[in-house]
């Protein structure tokens, strides 16, 4: 654990006081138990809790005034503009510690979450350390979500979506920072409504710091629990991958531009098919049709059958609706995105 970031950062203190930063917009199910898991980390450092709070249509805002009115590490800021980096941007300002520690509201950490990603802040050097994802649900469908989040066949190869090695990253989950690094590179970009998190590690990487990836970190997620939310949530990010692939080109990995390349081969598939039906062609042409609409079928099956901790052929149709709604609608997003660009795609689907 020996990485040198090009620009220096002045050492840490063994247990430097840290600031967490988490938006909150409708999360009355999640916000109490997720802050409860920020005071219960086993870290003797000083603690500030910063929650900016959106225009919540829910019970929210009064079950963060209420925690705030009995703990005074817990503060509060108004986020009206409701878009995650806004509410990150304000509650980073409002903060004071060294070390910002990002935290969703649909998250929680594990006892030792702080003292880990703090000392490994202070063995390597980085500006950012972040740890593994794992997904978790209560409903027969959301667990069936977690599973395709904590599949390679669901989102991909970030490191943080799996157990790995730990060493240099090109992102992190959520994101336990050098208050200097964010600093240097000007916080959140509020333009990007979703994947903020992506574009703002690669500024950081820019600007000659390094990111940092370390398993032994693990935060609990709790994914949407409808395929209709999941829908909604996956188009809203392939659409803002696609800006951030409009604008960075290049240093945006091969594989956000798998999810668009499927779509656009699915509907040619369904297209060849349509005319085939009112179109006498030669059968070389059902052989192209076929083609793509067969092949992903084939790989989501075999995704279904990698794919651990189902049990009968419910939790296995339900995996299978899960990944192909991911599939499609990051797809359709990216497409989207593309072609006009983010506009005021935004995910409403935890409205």
């Amino acid at each position: 654990m020996d990485p040198q970031p090009n620009i220096s950062l002045h050492p840490l203190a063994d247990q430097p006081a840290v600031s967490y930063v988490m938006p909150v917009l409708n999360e009355e199910g999640y916000l109490e138990r997720a802050v409860q898991t920020i005071l219960a980390q086993d870290y003797d450092g000083e603690k500030e809790i910063v929650l900016a709070l959106g225009p919540s249509r829910d019970r929210s805002t009064e079950i963060a005034r209420g925690i705030a009115a009995t703990d005074r590490r817990v503060r509060l800021v108004d986020n009206p503009d409701r878009d995650i980096p806004a509410g990150l941007n304000r509650a980073i300002a409002a903060s004071v510690h060294p070390v910002i520690i990002r935290v969703d509201a649909h998250s929680e950490l594990t006892p030792d979450y702080t003292r880990r990603g703090v000392a490994a802040l202070r063995e390597t050097g980085a500006a950012n350390v972040g740890g593994v994802m794992r997904a978790a649900g209560s409903s027969p469908v959301q667990r069936a979500i977690a599973r395709g989040y904590n599949s390679p066949f669901g989102l991909g190869g970030g490191a943080y979506h799996g157990d790995g090695s730990p060493g240099p990253a090109e992102s992190a989950y959520l994101g336990i920072f050098r208050r200097e690094a964010i600093d240097a590179v000007g916080g959140y970009d509020p333009g990007i409504l979703r994947g903020e998190d992506w574009e703002l590690n690669l500024r950081i990487r820019r600007a000659g710091f390094s990111v940092w990836f370390e398993p032994a970190l693990g935060v609990t997620y709790w994914p949407r629990a409808s395929f209709r939310d999941l829908a909604k949530q996956f188009f809203a990010t392939g659409t803002w991958r696609a800006v951030l692939v409009r604008k960075y080109g290049r240093a945006n990995p091969w594989r956000f531009f798998a999810p668009g390349t499927l779509v656009v081969a699915l509907v040619a598939s369904l297209l060849v098919l349509a005319l085939l039906v009112t179109t006498v062609l030669p059968w070389g042409w059902w052989a192209l049709g076929l083609a793509p609409l067969g092949g992903y079928a084939l790989g989501i099956a075999f995704a279904v059958w990698r794919i651990p901790e189902q049990r009968g052929a419910l939790d296995r149709l339900l995996t299978a609706v899960a990944l192909v709604t991911m599939h499609t609608s990051w797809g359709t997003g990216f497409l989207r995105g593309i072609v006009f660009g983010g506009g005021r795609v935004v995910d409403r689907s935890r409205a």
